[in-house]
C-alpha cells in the first residue's frame, strides 16, 4: 500500500541586505522609532545608523527607491523566526486513523468500532475504514461494500456526527477501504 505524505510548506528565509551591502544611491528611510524620514542618500542613512550603533537593513528591496530601516538585524531575524513558529503551531494537524472491520463482524464489535470512529472524528482526525477479504470471502464483495456503507451511515445517524466521504469505497488487493472526515 502506497502512502502519500504531503510536505509541509516551508517559507524560505528572507535574506536581508544590511549596511554596506546596500548598493543603491538613495533609499526611503525609516528610523528606529518607526518614523518615516523620507528619501535620503545611502551615505546619510548609513551615517545615522552608525551614530545609533545599529544596522541599516533593506526591508523592501523592490520598491522605488528601496525602503530601509534602522534596526538591529539580529532582533529582526529573531522576531521573524518567532512569528513563523507561532504560525506553525497554529496549523491544523490531521491524521488518518484506521478502523478494521471483517465480513463476519458481530453487532457488539461494530458498536465498539463506531465509538472509536466517533472519538477520532471528534478529534478532527480522518478515519480510514478497512475491510479485508481473504480466500473465498472475495466472492462476497457486494456484502463487504454494504457493511462499510452501513458503518459510515451509522456514524452519522447513531452518533450525530456530520461526515463526508473523502475517498469513496475502493477495492485494492482484496481490501475495501473508505476515508471519511468530519464536516466543519
Amino acid at each position: 500500500m502506497r502512502k502519500n505524505y504531503r510536505k509541509a510548506v516551508v517559507q524560505p528565509k528572507r535574506h536581508y541586505r544590511a549596511n554596506e551591502a546596500i548598493n543603491v544611491p538613495e533609499v526611503r528611510l525609516i528610523d528606529e522609532n518607526d518614523i518615516h524620514i523620507g528619501v535620503v542618500s545611502i551615505e546619510e542613512a548609513l551615517r545615522r545608523a552608525r551614530e545609533l550603533e545599529i544596522d541599516l537593513v533593506e526591508i523592501q528591496p523592490h520598491a522605488q527607491p528601496p525602503v530601509c530601516k534602522i534596526i538591529d538585524l539580529g532582533k529582526l531575524k529573531y522576531s521573524e523566526e518567532k512569528e513563523l513558529r507561532k504560525q506553525k503551531a497554529k496549523q491544523k494537524k490531521t491524521e488518518v486513523k484506521g478502523i478494521r472491520l471483517s465480513l463476519r463482524i458481530g453487532q457488539h464489535d461494530i458498536a465498539v468500532r463506531l465509538g472509536q470512529a466517533k472519538k477520532f472524528l471528534e478529534q478532527n482526525d480522518k478515519v480510514r475504514v478497512e475491510l479485508g477479504l481473504r480466500g473465498r470471502e472475495r466472492q462476497h464483495g457486494a456484502l463487504a461494500r454494504k457493511i462499510i456503507e452501513d458503518f459510515v451511515k451509522a456514524i452519522e445517524h447513531e452518533h450525530g456526527i456530520p461526515t463526508y466521504v473523502e475517498t469513496p469505497v475502493s477495492m485494492q488487493s482484496g481490501r475495501l477501504s473508505v476515508i471519511i472526515g468530519k464536516k466543519t
